[in-house]
């Protein structure tokens, strides 16, 4: 496998697992203390990166300085499947900012814990937003074929 291209196109394991933690922490931190405002910072730095990709993203950025010396060793994350991930978490805390907003807390907490339960178990070892991707693309396949 050609690992400039991965360079180019992915996204580095360490920055992926840190965007878990930055979800799975920052929401539970949230949902503990009852601060709706948590979520909405985590949905205000999902949303560029959801929209733009990995040049917008406060993760990446951040994520590129902290573990400089570890990216130059590690695997690549295919940038369209976490992309994918990211706006199904961005979605998700969108429509609980919207709970939110309109007085629905719990709808909202349901949204918000939705995401951190998803990225908890994907540090864990199990990506649901994974799994959905792939069976995306199978049944999208077997639809419309090559």
């Amino acid at each position: 496998m050609d690992t400039s291209s991965q360079n180019q196109k992915g996204i580095p394991f360490p920055i992926v697992t840190l965007n878990r933690l930055v979800l799975t922490f920052g929401i539970l931190v949230a949902l503990l203390t009852q601060q709706i405002w948590i979520t909405t910072i985590l949905f205000l730095i999902l949303l560029p990166t959801t929209l733009l990709g990995k040049r917008f993203s406060l993760v990446y950025f951040i994520g590129s300085i902290l573990f400089r010396k570890q990216i130059q060793n590690s695997q690549y994350e295919d940038a369209g499947l976490q992309r994918f991930n990211n706006t199904i978490a961005t979605t998700l805390l969108g429509f609980g900012q919207i709970s939110f907003l309109v007085g629905q807390l719990v709808l909202g907490w349901i949204f918000a814990t939705m995401v951190m339960l998803a990225s908890g178990v994907a540090l864990l070892g199990f990506c649901v937003g994974c799994f959905m991707y792939y069976q995306f693309k199978i049944q999208r396949y077997r639809i419309f074929g090559p």
